[in-house]
């Protein structure tokens, strides 16, 4: 599948909230911060792109963009409000290794 069709068929696929959370899950887990910040670009991107999530959110335009970026540096705070306005929550598991 050529990257353009993938693109259009992950953001089609990212609008429905249970595969969103299940993605952003993956990123998490399996990532770097970096991956979980392109995770949630591409979920910004399939509920309607940064503008209007920047309305939903009343985060600024700019600060979404820059928080999502590969250097993005996201507080708490504006992550809940990304995660509420998408339809998606945070939630807690304990890990499966051993603490050192």
């Amino acid at each position: 599948m050529p990257r353009k069709d993938y693109d259009k068929f992950l953001l089609k696929q990212l609008q429905d909230k249970a595969i969103a959370a299940e993605y952003l899950n993956a990123a998490l887990e399996n990532g770097s911060m970096n991956e979980l910040l392109v995770a949630f670009r591409n979920v910004a991107q399939a509920h309607g792109g940064i503008g209007e999530l920047a309305a939903m959110t009343e985060l600024n335009r700019q600060s979404l963009y820059k928080m999502l970026s590969e250097n993005g540096n996201p507080t708490l705070g504006s992550l809940f409000s990304l995660l509420k306005a998408i339809g998606v929550h945070l939630t807690f598991s304990p890990s499966h290794k051993k603490a050192a």
